[in-house]
């Protein structure tokens, strides 16, 4: 403490009574003390100290700054709107399923892909500027047809794949969220550049892959393309997918870290949605990576 300014300040060393300041019209040069409260003022002060102590904190709405509670609120009516939507894409496709053939329509599936990818672009690259909630529903919406016809597709192909690929996505993200809480992981300058760059080329890998499945090329020609291939005698599908379950979790661990900067620096609000954003975006991705992972073991047993 004597190394603090604020105890070595002369403004806030203790001064000699005598030289102290009065009330008004007490004798200059000598000290004396203020006159005692009545009853009433004691009173009227105590209740005063009564009532802000009983009184609620103030949250977010009231100081208008990113909280960790209000971010975690957003975060769950963005996965509430998501399973809402995700219900109509499950319905969608399994009514449209051919009873002989066992096809299903690909509507709901593509439009909620379509739409997702081109909200979620509008919201990353315009965020720095504005924020812009509403995006955010409308990817939630997109995202949630997506991930609920997916799985009705998978559904059909694989009957409990679903709840597996829930409970697999539930225990990553539960575990990855405990360790972040403990300190036992933090994000980092240097695992996230290398992240980054594992993410940018596993996004080029997946579109080749979907370039040459569409080709019909003979090295793509399994169900998942090139990710069917074997690797003594591992389908290559499932030693990528640990890998991206990795890179998925880390990315956890980055929209954990933001969110906890945000709200250590004040930041307004409106960026919890962002918060919510980024974590849907991260567990949107893990369960559909799981998913493929599943179908790829199954598929092969």
């Amino acid at each position: 403490m004597s190394s603090n300014f604020a105890f070595n300040n002369p403004a806030f060393q203790q001064q000699d009574p005598r030289k102290a300041a009065t009330y008004p019209g007490a004798p200059q040069g000598t000290y004396a003390p203020p006159p005692a409260p009545t009853a009433a003022q004691a009173a009227a002060v105590n209740a005063n100290l009564e009532g802000m102590y009983a009184a609620p904190s103030a949250g977010a709405i009231e100081t208008d700054r990113m909280t960790v509670e209000d971010t975690v609120w957003k975060t769950v009516g963005l996965f509430a709107i998501l399973l809402a939507t995700a219900a109509v894409g499950w319905v969608w496709t399994m009514s449209s399923m051919n009873p002989i053939t066992g096809d299903v329509t690909l509507i709901p599936w593509m439009v909620g892909a379509l739409g997702g990818f081109v909200l979620a672009m509008v919201v990353t690259f315009t965020s720095r500027k504005k924020v812009r909630p509403g995006l955010i529903f409308g990817y939630a919406a997109f995202e949630g047809l997506f991930v609920g016809a997916i799985s009705a597709f998978f559904e059909t192909l694989w009957p409990g794949i679903v709840i597996q690929a829930s409970l697999a996505t539930f225990s990553v993200v539960g575990v990855t969220l405990a360790l972040f809480a403990s300190g036992k992981i933090r994000a980092s300058a240097k695992m996230t550049k290398i992240v980054m760059i594992a993410m940018i080329g596993y996004l080029v890998f997946s579109v080749v892959n979907l370039i040459l499945m569409w080709t019909n090329v003979p090295m793509a020609a399994g169900a998942f393309g090139i990710y069917s291939m074997k690797i003594a005698g591992i389908p290559l599908g499932l030693i990528i997918g640990i890998l991206v379950v990795f890179m998925a979790a880390y990315s956890l661990v980055m929209d954990f870290d933001q969110i906890q900067q945000g709200v250590r620096n004040g930041a307004p609000r409106k960026y919890g949605w962002l918060g919510g954003f980024g974590i849907m975006v991260t567990v949107v991705w893990l369960y559909v990576e799981i998913l493929r992972m599943i179908a790829i073991l199954r598929g092969n047993n």
